[in-house]
């Protein structure tokens, strides 16, 4: 391993920051407590070794990853505050730095071994604030390549509790262009590498998710699920095994939050969930339906002896073995050098391996060929190993606003490897370069991956067929990076669309859009409101039909007396004709209670007045002053529909 400065205490880099005493040392960095003299704040500064000085490569990929890094603001993201190259010891020999959020305590790797098993509500916990920090960068375009417990830190909050904050974005990265590397070496923590990072070296947001499964599988477990003598024997699991259910160590665990772990651990990257947004939002359907609360995660002192809390334990960090050495240390702890040839090696032989006995591999036939590999690596150290040449490294050609094949052929010209990728943008037309990833004028080695992003051009509305669900719609509109919304004041009746399904999309389908622009989704409220026919005057056998006819649910609702509407026949409705409500709603009938009045005119008083009062009605001047008396007139009149009970006034004679 190559050594760090011994200590950089006092020292003023780029005329700003006070270097004060050591926190940490690692393989290729050293971490100190430090001061911004500038807004007199205490900061974390890592200071690169000097063996980095003089490597234009990796200079050039540590700037690009520190500006990347300082872009990510989260409240699980150590924060990076600043980058730069001190000159103070010569301009021939530049100490790259990052000056980042100090975070006073200890790592999740001080709690795994304070408590061993970690209850599941806690690791539930942990594992979302990890989750989060990840997507965000994620969602940046941002890979971490280095997930483990040494790089997710425990800050305090308030008097008693901790939190997460995940450090070192992008490092791995910017040392594996380094000249002290080889395209033949594959850099990370072997206990958490992704079968994919041992094979090929390619890292991607679903190698974040397998390391991120695995980092869930040891705080529920208390282990990593492989371990060996050697690093070549953990990473031939990771390549050739199948990652158990940590319900095989630990019996108490939920089936769910098992499943889960498996699924996130496949050996094939498109069997895991596509980034860490996703994993996330699994999880917490996890939680969910197991009915956890999220739990207070403890506080994490520094180790005894440590200076004090930093960024990161720096032992955990990138180291750099002369290869073709394998580091003897195969645990969980430290990243590993693995020589590529010795990888490919792992994933050709997995078909012939033995399956272990009792949790302990059995010795495999194919590891003599595997020791042979590694014999014939040793044999060429003397020869020169480490061939580095200028001839090696190419610069990336300037490829916006060039057509898809252009680049292709641009970068093919170049001796490197196109990657395309696809994106909206607003104002660059479709199937032409947007950026590239590493970007114009930065030095590669020959082969190397360049991420060509190409525009889909700017995002159209997309055609939702009317009938869909919300869900549905959501999808197709999140596809084209827009951004779905409802209202209950957009939402529509529709005779044709089920309630609660979609109508239309405003704007229109078809309709160019932002990128980030709201969609709103017109949904049906069911059937529009229909008017209630006047059946004022029907009779009620007629009313009940025409109100069926209209679609509504007819009843009776009473009687009550309406001058001019017969016995029988319908004085009004509930709610009242012409009135609109959803068809299918029950309508009160009410019906007229008048009586007829009978003609009594000519008719002897006596028998007049018997007959209105057999029909119900009171009656008045019927009183006869003979022996023979007649009615000559009556009010209200014969045949007049009055209410019951009226009294009917006689005129008589004598």
């Amino acid at each position: 391993m190559t050594r760090t400065e011994t200590s950089l205490a006092g020292v003023l880099l780029d005329r700003r920051y006070r270097v004060e005493d050591l926190i940490a040392r690692g393989g290729m960095s050293s971490v100190y407590r430090g001061v911004d003299t500038r807004l007199d704040r205490p900061v974390a500064v890592k200071v690169m070794d000097s063996r980095f000085a003089g490597d234009r490569s990796f200079l050039d990929r540590f700037e690009r990853e520190a500006r990347s890094a300082a872009r990510l603001h989260h409240p699980h993201i150590v924060a990076v505050h600043d980058q730069g190259f001190d000159t103070s010891a010569g301009a021939d020999n530049p100490r790259a730095f990052l000056v980042m959020e100090l975070v006073a305590g200890g790592t999740l790797r001080d709690l795994i071994e304070d408590r061993g098993r970690i209850d599941v509500a806690l690791a539930v916990t942990i594992a979302e604030q990890v989750l989060s920090a990840l997507a965000a960068a994620h969602a940046a375009g941002l890979v971490h390549r280095d997930v483990k417990p040494e790089n997710v830190l425990i800050g305090r909050v308030g008097e008693h509790g901790g939190t997460v904050k995940v450090a070192d974005f992008g490092l791995v990265r910017a040392a594996a262009s380094a000249g002290t590397t080889s395209t033949s070496v594959i850099l990370g923590t072997v206990a958490y590498l992704s079968p994919e990072q041992v094979s090929t070296g390619a890292a991607s947001e679903r190698s974040d998710v397998y390391s991120t499964g695995i980092l869930l599988y040891e705080m529920l477990t208390g282990q990593v699920p492989y371990r060996g003598d050697t690093a070549l024997s953990v990473a031939y699991r990771h390549v050739n095994d199948d990652v158990p259910a940590p319900g095989t160590v630990v019996s108490d665990l939920p089936s769910a939050l098992d499943d889960l772990v498996v699924r996130a651990t496949r050996r094939d990257p498109a069997a895991r969930p596509a980034n860490a947004a996703d994993f996330l939002a699994e999880l917490q359907q996890v939680r969910a339906e197991l009915g956890l609360r999220p739990a207070a995660i403890p506080f994490v002192p520094a180790p005894a002896n440590s200076a004090g809390g930093g960024p990161a334990e720096a032992d955990s960090e990138l180291t750099v073995p002369a290869l073709p050495a394998i580091a003897p240390d195969a645990g969980p702890r430290g990243t590993q050098a693995l020589p590529r040839a010795v990888a490919e090696q792992l994933e050709h032989t997995g078909d012939r391996e033995s399956e272990p006995t009792d949790g302990v591999p059995r010795r495999r036939a194919p590891l003599a060929v595997l020791a042979l590999v590694v014999l014939v690596l040793l044999g060429g150290v003397g020869a020169g190993v480490w061939w580095f040449s200028s001839g090696r490294y190419v610069d990336v050609p300037s490829l916006a606003g060039m057509s898809r094949e252009e680049a292709e052929t641009a970068l093919s010209q170049a001796q490197l490897t196109p990657v395309f990728t696809e994106e909206r943008h607003n104002t660059t037309p479709s199937g032409t370069v947007i950026r590239s990833d590493p970007d114009s004028g930065a030095r590669a080695l020959q082969g190397d991956e360049v991420t060509v992003v190409v525009s889909l051009g700017r995002p159209v509305v997309p055609d939702v067929r009317a009938g869909a669900s919300v869900e549905e719609a959501e999808r197709a509109i999140e596809a084209v990076q827009l951004k779905p919304r409802m209202s209950a004041e957009t939402d529509d009746y529709s005779a044709e669309v089920p309630e609660g399904a979609v109508i239309t999309l405003r704007p229109q389908p078809g309709s160019q859009a932002n990128v980030g622009d709201a969609v709103t989704i017109v949904r049906s409220k069911g059937p529009p409101p229909t008017p209630v026919p006047d059946i004022t005057g029907l009779s009620r056998k007629e009313a009940f039909q025409a109100l069926r006819d209209a679609g509504f649910d007819p009843y009776e609702a009473g009687e009550e007396f309406a001058e001019g509407v017969p016995s029988g026949h319908v004085v009004r409705t509930e709610p009242a004709g012409g009135s609109t409500v959803e068809q299918g709603s029950r309508v009160g009938v009410v019906v007229s209670n008048a009586v007829e009045v009978p003609s009594v005119v000519g008719r002897r008083t006596e028998k007049a007045v018997q007959i209105l009062r057999d029909a119900g009605f009171k009656v008045s001047g019927g009183d006869s002053r003979g022996p023979i008396s007649f009615v000559v007139d009556q009010s209200p009149a014969g045949g007049e529909f009055v209410e019951p009970g009226t009294t009917v006034s006689l005129s008589v004679i004598p």
